[in-house]
């Protein structure tokens, strides 16, 4: 079920216009840059509204520009109004250095910028004030490596399109690029043989057929495999039971390549004949 009351914030840089954007086109009440204290009240004074039928929800970004010195305040407040039915808190982030490189190639302004503070000193800061509403996320993303459209397709699946139980992503990615934030449960198949270093395999991927003949004749893939996939089925109906609403199970080798993918397109395979639902992305693999 899509969730009616949506609080979108992250660091400045990581994506939440482009979500709030998304969700306005989407059907949503807008509102940008509410204090956490006023949450409560103000969905309640728009779901009661007599016009509010004419939405499919609301939705709320709030940024560090908007939290006060009181921390232990607006965590109580904004933990209180989330605990309402169909909720959902949505924190969008990404690497510092990802964050530098954007604010200094659009020659934006970072909120929190100063003539008494550098834009690195402003973006931890940032980080800082929003850290007790990253702790309180439903759903974390990682956007330092995706482009706008990849963000809107992953907020349309994850939370638009959301259905009932457990939303879970299967995703490659390659660790010489970063490990993702967003991860819940990281593997790593660095420890397999690498076809990079076959010249007839060098070129193509995980997905390729001659890939994954030379991984599955090697008995340490399919030991490998057999873990992960005992683990994370075992793993999948607790999490489903649980107040969890999403999940994302992230396998890594040294370029997101070859290894990485094979697992994560055999991973996805095996969790998706029993949670339907489930996604399936390459973070790093370029078609």
């Amino acid at each position: 079920m899509t969730p009616q009351l949506i609080v979108i914030s992250g660091s400045s840089g990581a994506g939440k216009s482009s979500a709030l954007t998304l969700l306005e086109d989407e059907g949503y009440y807008c509102v940008d840059n509410l204090p956490p204290r006023l949450l409560g009240e103000f969905a309640r004074e728009v779901m009661a509204h007599a016009e509010y039928e004419q939405f499919n929800g609301v939705a709320v970004c709030v940024d560090a520009r908007a939290t006060s010195l009181d921390l232990d305040s607006e965590s109580g407040t904004l933990e209180a109004a989330l605990r309402t039915k169909d909720s959902l808190l949505l924190f969008l982030d990404a690497q510092p250095h990802v964050l530098l490189k954007r604010f200094s190639e659009t020659r934006r302004r970072h909120p929190l910028a100063g003539p008494n503070n550098s834009l690195p000193e402003a973006i931890a800061r940032e980080r800082h004030q929003l850290e007790f509403i990253a702790a309180q996320a439903d759903l974390f993303i990682d956007t330092s490596d995706l482009s706008p459209r990849t963000l809107r397709d992953t907020i349309t699946s994850r939370v638009i399109e959301q259905r009932d139980g457990l939303s879970i992503t299967i995703e490659s990615f390659a660790f010489k690029k970063g490990v993702p934030t967003d991860a819940d449960f990281v593997f790593d198949a660095r420890a397999l043989p690498n076809p990079y270093w076959i010249n007839t395999l060098r070129n193509l991927t995980g997905k390729d057929e001659p890939v994954c003949q030379f991984l599955e004749a090697d008995p340490r893939s399919q030991k490998l495999y057999n873990r992960l996939r005992s683990f994370v089925l075992e793993s999948l109906p607790d999490f489903d039971q649980s107040d969890r609403s999403y999940l994302t199970v992230a396998v890594g080798c040294t370029g997101g390549q070859h290894r990485s993918v094979y697992l994560a397109e055999r991973l996805h395979a095996d969790v998706a004949s029993v949670y339907s639902g489930a996604r399936l992305r390459h973070r790093h693999l370029v078609d």
